[in-house]
């Protein structure tokens, strides 16, 4: 009978027939170099996106709030670094950090919205 290999590392498996890793460790080391970040320009901007994701979140723990463009780059908050925009049928542009967005009002405030 043919000896199975563990994927990760070689050594032999036991167990189940379609078992591929000899451990719980080799599982996880393989599953980590799946999922890890391509390069670092990718881990930089999911970076950048969580934090600007946090700072909303943090600010507006309900529905809405406003609050100073001042206030949000205090917290680290970076402009350039959102997922989506959405254009209102009057034409304002509120701009989402996954489910947090924001829209530039009058006097450097922002309004902050939840999305359901």
């Amino acid at each position: 009978m043919t000896k199975r290999k563990c994927i990760e590392c070689d050594e032999e498996v036991r167990g189940r027939a379609d078992k591929v890793y000899c451990s719980d460790y080799c599982r996880n080391v393989a599953n980590n170099k799946l999922n890890k970040d391509t390069n670092a320009l990718m881990r930089n901007i999911n970076n950048r996106l969580r934090k600007n994701h946090r700072i909303l979140q943090m600010l507006n723990p309900k529905d809405k709030i406003k609050v100073s463009r001042n206030k949000l780059l205090a917290n680290g908050f970076d402009f350039n670094f959102f997922t989506s925009i959405y254009t209102t049928k009057k034409g304002s542009n509120y701009y989402f950090v996954y489910d947090q967005g924001y829209l530039s009002m009058e006097d450097d405030y922002y309004l902050i919205v939840k999305r359901d």
